[in-house]
């Protein structure tokens, strides 16, 4: 594993340009709207941490498998791929690559049939479609797209090391934690540098929790402030997009509206 951030696949491949990931998304936000698109990108990210939970892997793996996800599509067409099929491939890859162990697939299968039928239900009407064969052609298009840039940085360590620096707080530190997960469900992993979502993540948890003597201490950091407060409204934004959203009455209308992977030709 690359020591340094700097040095890493990540911070030289995978920290994109904005005005790139718009550009690529265009086929898709031809039939969905950007908060339509966003809405759809949330509900997957909370397919892949329930799985991620049923699973028992550990909150990095499950992190790591969400980036993985959203590399794809920063690269791709919702049609390329049923987002259903690649959210397991990717948290198996994930717990590979996170040294988790291997999941048997019978079990990542039998996980996932349960868990749509049981939490996911008022999505999907349908029982889950894929079986291992799927999951193993799909990982090694995974890999391709991904360029075999497999290791991601996360937050979590950062966000440690400045809660520890700011003088240990528990209640600190579990809401900056909790902050960091939702973090996965907007496009900074995508944009940003780990440290800098950390920071972020730190500031919004200090605002809710009316810590203002901590002010000085994020004066004195040296980091580019105009970034962390990028991170901080698109974080914003997507608390403000929760509140209103009731996902159970429109996900089923977005699952129908997205682009279809073409059926594989019969063998």
């Amino acid at each position: 594993m690359a020591g340094n951030f700097w040095q890493s696949s990540h911070s030289q491949q995978w920290i994109l340009d904005r005005q790139d990931l718009i550009r690529e998304r265009q086929y898709d936000l031809q039939i969905l709207t950007e908060e339509e698109y966003q809405k759809v990108f949330i509900f997957f990210a909370n397919v892949i941490q329930v799985l991620g939970e049923q699973l028992k892997l550990r909150q990095q793996v499950i992190a790591t498998a969400t980036v993985y996800f959203k590399r794809f599509y920063a690269r791709n067409s919702l049609k390329n791929i049923d987002p259903l099929l690649l959210a397991p491939t990717c948290i198996l890859l994930a717990s590979k690559v996170e040294e988790f162990g291997v999941i048997s697939n019978s079990r990542l299968i039998s996980i996932c049939q349960s868990v749509i039928k049981s939490k996911f239900s008022y999505a999907y009407t349908t029982d889950f479609p894929y079986r291992t064969n799927h999951i193993l052609e799909c990982e090694f298009y995974l890999l391709e797209n991904l360029d075999c840039c497999l290791i991601v940085y996360q937050p979590y360590r950062p966000l440690l090391q400045l809660v520890q620096d700011m003088g240990h707080d528990d209640q600190l530190l579990t809401l900056s934690w909790r902050i960091v997960n939702d973090s996965l469900r907007t496009d900074v992993c995508l944009l940003y540098p780990p440290y800098q979502i950390a920071i972020a993540c730190l500031q919004i948890a200090c605002v809710i929790l009316q810590k203002d003597s901590q002010k000085s201490w994020f004066a004195e950091l040296n980091v580019d402030l105009d970034k962390v407060q990028e991170i901080v409204r698109a974080i914003v934004n997507l608390f403000e997009l929760w509140k209103d959203w009731k996902e159970k009455d429109e996900i089923q209308m977005l699952l129908a509206k997205i682009p279809k992977p073409k059926p594989a030709p019969q063998r």
